[in-house]
Parts: C-alpha cells; structure tokens; sequence
C-alpha cells in the first residue's frame, strides 16, 4: 500500500506546481516553484522503488513481491513515457 502512495504522489507536484503541464521539466527556466516540482516528484518516483527494496531488506517482504513491485513501476513508467510521447506529436 506504500507503493501505490508513492504512484499518487508522483505527479502531484507537476500538477501543483507545474500548472498540470511537463514541460517545465525539461526547461532550465522553470523557477523555484519548479525546481520544488522537480524534487519532488523525484523524491516520489525514487521512494516508489525504495520501498519494497527497503521492505525487502527488513525481511518484511520476499523477494518475488519485490519483483512485482518493480515490474509494476516499470509498466507504469512505460505507460506514463508513451503518453507523453503521444501527447507531444503533432501528428496525432
């Protein structure tokens, strides 16, 4: 369940303080407020592989929940990459 806090948590900060949008993640300019954005949703995509690595050393999970946990964060990093792939071309 700690997992899938840190999955809600990662785009909080670009939706507060980005203005729902991406792009200042990739501009230098982006500000203070952005630059807050940036670590934060640094801080949570980070924690969201951490944990169950952390859980796992505790001995509190076993190794194949450890696993699934990061096949899930794959899928959901390659999800969310595709969307904004698609979301940026003008073809579409």
């Amino acid at each position: 369940m700690l997992t899938v806090l840190m999955y809600i948590l990662v785009p909080m900060p670009c939706l507060f303080f980005g203005g729902g949008s991406v792009d200042f993640i990739s501009s230098r300019d982006a500000g203070d407020w952005g630059d807050a954005a940036k670590f934060l949703t640094g801080f949570s995509a980070v924690g969201s592989i951490a944990i169950p690595a952390i859980l796992h050393h505790a001995g509190l999970i076993k190794a194949g929940a450890m696993y699934i946990e990061f096949a899930s964060f794959f899928i959901l990093l390659c999800t969310v990459l595709t969307f904004n792939q698609v979301s940026r071309d003008d073809s579409w």
